[in-house]
């Protein structure tokens, strides 16, 4: 019997995951010879989605993960000081909370239970005023009037059209592509006038659509502060299309978090794939994509054992790793191979964690009950900032995303403190030397400091995140880039991961890409990890051209009407 390490679920209070020994019953005589009808390589949430959807279609599912635990990005742990619950890299999930793919899974039978901070979010301005989205229209109008009369209105008012298509817009958005039902739906709803008109809107950059929608600062830069969720500039076309998203999901549902941490995910995406007989091996990296006759037969391990596909591999890792390190150039066309230099990474990232030993002590007191916090920038600040990424610099004045985990789930640290996070991205480099990082974790707390006097001495525990550190963790996070491949309309739809791809399928048949430098690219929200499994169903079935896409449709509309 082959013998690994699996993770399971304490029921205890703190719900942590802890390590347990136990043998694979399906696993007889040596590693080299183990089968599945799918193999996944990653325990992403992409992959892990990926897996139990073909569990759900009856398959035997064997995921092969690298590190010694699953989630990769969506994993929680203590890191600061005692009592004080972290999540390491992602956090707030207004995409996972809003996916059709993650509704049609039923998490919450699996122990996901979700929370939500008083406020959604707090746009911080250098002279301290405060521009807030909260759930309550009325309170975020109230907000935004404060800053130019007549906002409130407007805000309503794109409020409003997105009420309008949201139900089509966001299964176009996140779904399979092309979107030909749910975009035929959006043109139902708007007619062809006001349908070309959103097309207008979806291709603006940040600025632009924040002033033809706003007159004040104050919702200009709710927007214009969400797409800087991305590696986006509120320069860049198709950019404002992100933080209109953004902002208007975190209207109409909030930005939630797991109680108990982002890990809460991942455990329910494991429980739920264990429970219908998935398995996971840890601690395997997979170094090749084993083919014959152009087909993909199965993976082969660091150590060396070799596991066999009858049906698919799925791959949620990024796509420069899968098509060059595990398939290799010479098995690939020499034009995907040429595309693939012209690749390009989203920026890299500093995450900070702090256990405050308190609660943070803003100048401003509307800052106190947002879940995240925009700091502290201006339009032109913003500007300045992604332009000094674009030129290999380190900003003077880093704009940040800031997360207040205690405020948004009580159970993160002791009454009356706060875990706290904060983040804020870097240029792209393959090395960094540990004095720069240093000197940015510097200028990211002197931040915080101006706007709230006396934080620094609430501060009781820290743990620094550069871009190695997320890396080493987490190898899909190359660079410390978080999304996969950069955001820019350049690289997104039929372009991502490069052209003429933007579905899972890749040129090696029963290979699919599930990560997110597929379609639709970053965030936590499965939907690359669904299609390359709608992806793999479908091969299956031996179908091709026009009963290919029908079953593909198919799919999608099974996991739309259930989510």
């Amino acid at each position: 019997m082959y013998s690994v390490t699996v993770l399971t679920v304490n029921h205890s209070p703190s719900n942590k995951l802890v390590p347990e020994r136990r043998r694979l019953k399906p696993i007889i005589g040596s590693v080299d010879r183990v089968t599945a009808d799918a193999i996944i390589i990653g325990a992403g949430h992409n992959g892990l989605v990926a897996a139990n959807l073909l569990a759900d279609a009856g398959w035997d599912v064997l995921v092969v993960e690298a590190t010694p635990q699953p989630g990769g990005a969506v994993r929680s742990g203590h890191v600061t000081a005692s009592g004080y619950l972290s999540d390491l890299f992602s956090s707030f999930y207004p995409l996972g909370y809003a996916s059709p793919v993650m509704k049609s899974l039923d998490l919450h039978q699996h122990g996901l239970v979700w929370t939500h901070a008083p406020d959604v979010l707090t746009h911080l301005l250098p002279d301290g005023r405060a521009a807030t989205v909260s759930r309550d229209v009325d309170r975020t109008m109230a907000s935004m009037e404060t800053f130019a009369p007549g906002d409130g209105e407007r805000w309503r008012a794109a409020y409003a059209q997105w009420c309008d298509i949201s139900h089509h817009l966001v299964p176009a958005l996140f779904g399979g592509f092309p979107p030909v039902r749910h975009g035929a739906g959006v043109v139902r709803e708007l007619g062809v006038g006001g349908t070309m008109r959103l097309a207008r809107q979806l291709v603006l950059s940040a600025r632009q659509l924040g002033t033809e929608l706003f007159r004040g600062e104050g919702a200009q830069l709710a927007l214009a502060g969400c797409t800087l969720h991305t590696d986006l500039s509120p320069e860049d076309a198709a950019g404002g299309i992100s933080g209109w998203l953004l902002a208007m999901l975190g209207q109409e549902n909030g930005w939630p978090v797991p109680v108990g941490g982002a890990q809460q995910i991942t455990s329910a995406l494991v429980e739920r794939l264990r429970e219908r007989g998935g398995r996971i091996i840890y601690q395997a990296p997979v170094t090749r994509v084993l083919m014959a006759r152009g087909r993909a037969m199965g993976v082969r391990t660091a150590a060396g054992a070799d596991l066999r596909a009858r049906r698919a591999v799925l791959a949620d890792v990024p796509a420069p790793a899968l098509y060059l390190d595990l398939v290799g150039a010479h098995a690939l066309p020499p034009r995907l191979v040429e595309d693939l230099e012209h690749f390009r990474w989203d920026g890299a990232t500093l995450k900070v964690d702090w256990a405050v030993d308190g609660k943070v002590p803003w100048t401003n007191p509307a800052v106190a009950g947002s879940g995240v916090v925009h700091l502290a920038a201006d339009m032109n600040g913003l500007t300045r900032y992604a332009a000094q990424l674009s030129t290999d610099e380190l900003p003077t004045d880093p704009f940040m995303l800031l997360g207040q985990m205690t405020t948004a789930d009580a159970s993160r640290s002791p009454a009356g403190t706060e875990s706290l996070w904060a983040y804020t991205h870097l240029p792209f480099r393959q090395k960094w030397h540990p004095d720069d990082i240093a000197v940015q974790v510097s200028r990211m707390e002197r931040v915080i400091e101006s706007q709230a006097p006396g934080f620094t001495a609430k501060v009781v525990g820290r743990n620094v995140f550069g871009p190695a550190d997320l890396e080493r963790e987490n190898p899909s996070l190359v660079g410390g880039a978080l999304g996969g491949g950069t955001a820019a309309a350049f690289q997104q739809l039929f372009f991502r991961p490069i052209p003429g791809l933007g579905r899972p399928d890749t040129p090696v048949d029963r290979l699919f890409l599930a990560g997110s430098s597929a379609h639709p690219g970053g965030g936590v929200h499965g939907v690359p990890g669904a299609n390359a499994a709608r992806a793999a169903l479908a091969r299956d079935r031996a179908l091709t051209g026009a009963a290919y896409r029908a079953a593909i449709n198919a799919a999608n509309g099974a996991i739309y009407r259930r989510g």
